[in-house]
């Protein structure tokens, strides 16, 4: 007997798709965690990134976005596509990041944390963001830079001055707490940015929230809820954070 008969189901979850940096050893495991349920179907691709994080090393993905992009299942309708670097999209510029992931797939958003971390602010009505970032001056400047306007100011930041991504990783969660203490001890802040989808940081955020009394986010959360609200009502990212609860400003 040949060709048994079947059918073809009509996918009914939410597809995003996400473009992760190979040196990356975090942001893959918390968008799993953001996004647990069956009610979403996530896939991811990775990009060639540098073991040091440079501004050389960032802007040459530019190159890659397409071809690796590509790669995510072709015949999938993406609601979103995230691209899971900070400075990367820094470097290489969030309209030229949206203009190459959507000349190699079918979405219909392209999401990155700059842009994210952005809306974010307006979202909680922050206007002078505190932030920390685990990168040398170099590559951290100019997400200060970035993140600064409408309406927001960079009031107080904090560096690690580390390059190399693999230690990026491996940053404690007490180190993280510590830079973030330091950012708001002037008191000049209602807000803060943890900068960097390789940093781990969602087990820090609700504890520093209670602690600090103010919003604090993270480029992988930051993402996840801009590439939930791209994709519509039906997708609840899991955390409990200030950005998932407020109101817009």
């Amino acid at each position: 007997m040949s060709g048994f008969p079947f059918d073809l189901d009509t996918p009914e979850r939410v597809t995003l798709g996400l473009i992760v940096l190979h040196v990356d050893e975090t942001i893959e495991g918390d968008f799993r965690r953001i996004f647990p349920g069956p009610d979403v179907a996530l896939y991811m691709t990775r990009i060639p990134s540098g073991a040091e994080a440079t501004p050389e090393t960032l802007g040459r993905m530019e190159a890659d976005l397409p071809r690796v992009t590509a790669l995510l299942p072709p015949a999938a309708q993406f609601s979103a596509v995230g691209y899971g670097c900070t400075s990367g999209t820094t470097m290489i510029g969030a309209d030229r990041v949206t203009e190459l992931v959507e000349s190699a797939c079918r979405t219909g958003a392209v999401c990155n944390p700059l842009s994210a971390a952005r809306a974010a602010c307006r979202h909680l009505g922050i206007r002078h963001l505190g932030l920390v970032s685990p990168y040398r001056p170099d590559v951290a400047q100019p997400v200060c830079d970035a993140l600064a306007g409408d309406g927001t100011e960079i009031a107080r930041a904090v560096h690690f001055g580390e390059a190399i991504e693999a230690n990026v990783a491996r940053i404690s969660g007490n180190s993280v707490k510590a830079a973030a203490r330091e950012v708001a001890r002037h008191g000049d802040i209602d807000g803060i940015f943890l900068s960097c989808t390789n940093l781990r940081t969602l087990d820090v955020i609700g504890p520093l929230e209670q602690e600090l009394g103010l919003p604090v986010f993270g480029s992988n959360l930051a993402l996840a809820w801009a590439m939930a609200r791209a994709a519509g009502p039906q997708v609840v990212p899991r955390l409990d954070c200030r950005l998932m609860q407020a109101e817009p400003a």
